[in-house]
């Protein structure tokens, strides 16, 4: 099982916790996991990522081990720690403004 850290507003849309279990099938990639909370939140369907791109929203960022790997690509798999459930994949909401 996959353990993924919510930000709070995100929780709040789905109407779950903010730290939920998904099991996601093999291989284990950012992509999956997205697939995986999208279909079970349908709520949160393009807000995480772009619905006709599947790119990455500006303000949203994914962490993993202590690793920012919203740059990278999500068809990399995801380290061991986190396909294990040992670490979370975190969702984090960027702040932006001046």
């Amino acid at each position: 099982m996959i353990r993924v850290l919510l930000p709070a507003p995100l929780s709040v849309l789905a109407r779950a916790d903010t730290e939920v279990t998904l099991d996601v099938p093999a291989p284990v990639t950012q992509r999956a996991v997205l697939d995986a909370i999208e279909a079970r939140w349908p709520a949160l369907r393009g807000t995480l990522r772009d619905q006709a791109s599947g790119r990455r929203r500006a303000l949203v960022r994914f962490y993993a081990c202590g690793e920012d790997l919203s740059h990278e690509s999500p068809d990399a798999p995801l380290p061991e720690e986190v396909v294990s459930g040992r670490e979370p994949y975190i969702v984090l909401g960027a702040i932006a403004g001046g």
